[in-house]
C-alpha cells in the first residue's frame, strides 16, 4: 500500500511540475531552467521532496524519480545524472555532476563543475564563467558526503569525504577522505 501511495504522489508531482518543465525547454533554456529549480528548491515539506524529483526526473539528464532532495537544494546545470536512492540534504549546490546509486549526501554539500569555472586574462582580470572550463564531477555509487564538503573532483564508490572537506584531487574508490584540502586517511 505504502508504494502504491508513492506511486501516485509521484504521478501528481510530474502532472502538476509539467507545465514548469515545458516552459524550459524541459532543462534547455538555461535561464528558465534556474528560476523553476530554484522555485521546486523552495517548496517545503514532503511535497516540495515529490516537486523536486519530479521537476529533475523531466529536466535532468539523468534522474531516479525515487531520489530525494531535499529543501533549498537544486541544480545549476541540466547536465547531472542522479542514480537510484540518492538522498541529497538540505541547502545544497549542484552543478555537472554524476551521483550514483544509493549516495547520501548532507545538508551545505556543493559539488562544483569542476575547478577552473573562472578564469584570468592576461591582465590578471576575472572573466565571467562563459571562459570558464565546466567538467562533470563525478561521485560514485554508496558514497557518503559529510556536511558542507565541497567537491570538485571525483569520489570513487564506497567512499566517504568528511564534514567540511574540499575535494581538489580524485577520491579514490573506498575511501575515507578528510580535510582541507581532503587527503585520504582510510583506505579500504
Amino acid at each position: 500500500m505504502k508504494e502504491v501511495v508513492k506511486i501516485l504522489a509521484r504521478c501528481l508531482a510530474v502532472a502538476m511540475l509539467l507545465p514548469w518543465a515545458i516552459l524550459c525547454g524541459f532543462g534547455r533554456i538555461p535561464a528558465l531552467f534556474t528560476m523553476f529549480a530554484h522555485g521546486c528548491s523552495l517548496t517545503p515539506g514532503i511535497l516540495g521532496d515529490y516537486a523536486r524529483s519530479a521537476f529533475y526526473w523531466m529536466t535532468l539528464r539523468d534522474f531516479s524519480i525515487d531520489a530525494r532532495i531535499s529543501f533549498g537544494t537544486f541544480f545549476a546545470h541540466r547536465e547531472a545524472s542522479v542514480g537510484s536512492r540518492v538522498y541529497v540534504g538540505s541547502y545544497c549546490v549542484l552543478g555537472r555532476t554524476r551521483i550514483g546509486a544509493r549516495t547520501q549526501i548532507a545538508s551545505h554539500v556543493q559539488i562544483l563543475s569542476g575547478k577552473h569555472q573562472h578564469s584570468r586574462d592576461e591582465a590578471g582580470q576575472i572573466q565571467g564563467s562563459e571562459q570558464g572550463e565546466f567538467v562533470e564531477v563525478s561521485v560514485g555509487a554508496h558514497c557518503w558526503i559529510g556536511a558542507g564538503a565541497i567537491v570538485m573532483a571525483d569520489v570513487g564508490d564506497g567512499s566517504t569525504v568528511g564534514a567540511g572537506a574540499v575535494v581538489t584531487q580524485p577520491i579514490p574508490a573506498g575511501a575515507v577522505a578528510v580535510g582541507n584540502p581532503a587527503r585520504v586517511i582510510r583506505q579500504a
